[in-house]
């Protein structure tokens, strides 16, 4: 279907104020019914606040909101949803006590709790089937889902809810490759059936692949909306950020191959969900680790770290076999390892803490560190450009960027040797990502190891030295230098053969 005559949604003159900050500032944005319509900047360019007027979050200050040509007051997200503004949010609005079940009837339409729609749970299950979550139970509790699933079960809301836009923000932050491919058609099948769709992602590849229109914010402002293939990869991030980058990965050194280790697992196993994992983390390096979600990448990490009971095989650190039980042990400066785990707002922060509170927490009975003293986190905080008004600020109140500048923080002013790394920045702007890879390489040239598990192929290509993907608790695949592309992370992810190794077999 062609995209529709009149836009489903226009924003005339909007602007946006918050005292003397301006969120938005004389906005005209149309997005219509047929096409894909992706919003690009980085945080604190508009994106979010353009996101809660269209569903009804917030008001302007000034302008108009027209939907269908009419302009409109939208009273409250129930009124959007009412009218087919349908939105996912890049905070998940889930209710982790709740059951799936559950969750799908709040702020249902027409529907009191205990009457939901037997339809719109058919229908939620065949979303989730479509998008690999139909093992995902009805009655299962939220709270016991993992990040990846409850992303999946926040699409399946929002497109039983009989969109006529469809605004998806930072939908795809946790998903995996093979994940994002059927979101993705999922999302075409809405466009072409007339639906339209406001897309944000910082991932490039993501855009390029899906958007057939693209707007660019930056400061509040709307810079320009242009035909996807208009501008190339550095034209679009200089529109974003206001100056041009040339390359947003830092440049690798040539690292020795025999460099002095810091860390190694043999045979390194967990219950059913690892199995024999043997990896060695090098001074200098950043290593890798891909694969679909939850082949076992992430409790490599939750093991190093103390956090997994029953572990199997050997870890040497520094040359001495360790057994690592407890956190407070990983994290002593004998050993020296630190963890960013992959949520960041349950996991690694304490959102209605102050600034200062949240930094001192990794410190907290650590000898020889004076927890509480801003001056061991300043230099980093520096490094990573923190916005924020005082140190005393709730960290609830930061962007999602900010906030993992912060999670990161608290574990830098350690001088670690060793960082466990999961997804660090997933849903956060290009900026920010700039920001955090060239300090994660400063940190591997100044002889700290890291461990980064990322569902994004462009950091496993551009960011690490080397790469392991898992598939079902195994390392499937060893990439290293011009073997780390696209093509074999995803051929590993799905256990498919390499050409070599379909060479090697047809010639045995």
């Amino acid at each position: 279907m062609s995209r529709s005559e009149h836009p489903i949604v226009r924003l005339c003159g909007v602007s946006k104020t918050y005292g003397a900050t301006h969120a938005l500032s004389d906005v005209d944005f149309s997005c219509f019914g047929g096409e894909i319509h992706a919003v690009l900047g980085e945080n604190g360019a508009g994106k979010s606040t353009l996101m809660k007027l269209v569903s009804g979050v917030i008001q302007p200050t000034s302008g108009s909101i027209e939907v269908d040509n009419t302009i409109t007051r939208l009273k409250g997200p129930a009124d959007a949803i009412s009218r087919g503004l349908v939105c996912m949010f890049q905070e998940l609005s889930l209710v982790p006590d709740l059951s799936v079940r559950e969750n799908l009837m709040l702020g249902a339409v027409g529907s009191g709790l205990g009457r939901l729609d037997t339809g719109v749970v058919q229908r939620a299950q065949n979303t989730l089937a479509q998008i690999d979550g139909g093992g995902i139970g009805m009655r299962t509790r939220v709270a016991d889902l993992t990040l990846a699933e409850r992303q999946q079960v926040e699409i399946a809301k929002a497109l039983t809810r009989d969109p006529k836009l469809l605004i998806l923000d930072e939908a795809t932050s946790a998903l995996n490759a093979s994940v994002v491919e059927k979101v993705f058609r999922l999302i075409r099948e809405e466009r072409d059936r007339g639906v339209g769709v406001l897309f944000i992602s910082h991932r490039f590849h993501e855009i390029e692949t899906l958007a057939d229109r693209v707007s660019i914010f930056r400061n509040g402002t709307h810079v320009e909306t242009f035909d996807n293939g208009a501008y190339d990869y550095g034209a679009i991030i200089s529109k974003m950020v206001g100056q041009r980058i040339d390359d947003l990965f830092p440049a690798k050194p040539s690292t020795a191959p025999d460099a002095e280790e810091v860390l190694r697992l043999d045979g390194f196993g967990w219950a059913n969900s690892l199995k024999d994992v043997s990896i060695v983390l090098r001074k200098g390096q950043i290593t890798g680790l891909g694969g679909l979600d939850g082949q076992g990448q992430g409790d490599v990490l939750q093991g190093l770290f103390g956090l997994l009971k029953g572990t199997e095989g050997r870890c040497i650190v520094a040359g001495t076999p360790v057994s690592i039980t407890h956190p407070k042990q990983a994290k002593n400066p004998k050993l020296g390892i630190a963890l960013v785990p992959e949520d960041r707002k349950t996991e690694g922060l304490i959102l209605d803490q102050s600034i200062a509170r949240n930094l001192e927490l990794a410190a907290l009975g650590t000898d020889g560190i004076n927890a509480s003293d801003p001056a061991i986190y300043q230099p980093f905080l520096d490094a990573l450009e923190l916005k924020c008004d005082s140190l005393d600020q709730p960290v609830t109140e930061l962007s999602g960027g900010n906030q993992q500048k912060v999670a990161l923080t608290k574990w830098l002013a350690l001088g670690p040797r060793c960082m466990l790394l999961a997804d660090p920045t997933r849903g956060i702007d290009v900026k920010t990502k700039t920001q955090i890879y060239a300090l994660l390489r400063r940190l591997a040239d100044s002889g700290v190891a890291i461990l980064l598990v990322s569902t994004d192929y462009e950091e496993l290509i551009h960011l690490c030295d080397e790469t392991h993907i898992f598939y079902q608790g195994r390392v499937a695949r060893h990439l290293t230098g011009r073997d780390v592309t696209a093509e074999a992370i995803i051929g590993a992810s799905l256990n498919i053969p390499s050409s070599a190794e379909t060479s090697e077999v047809a010639n045995a």
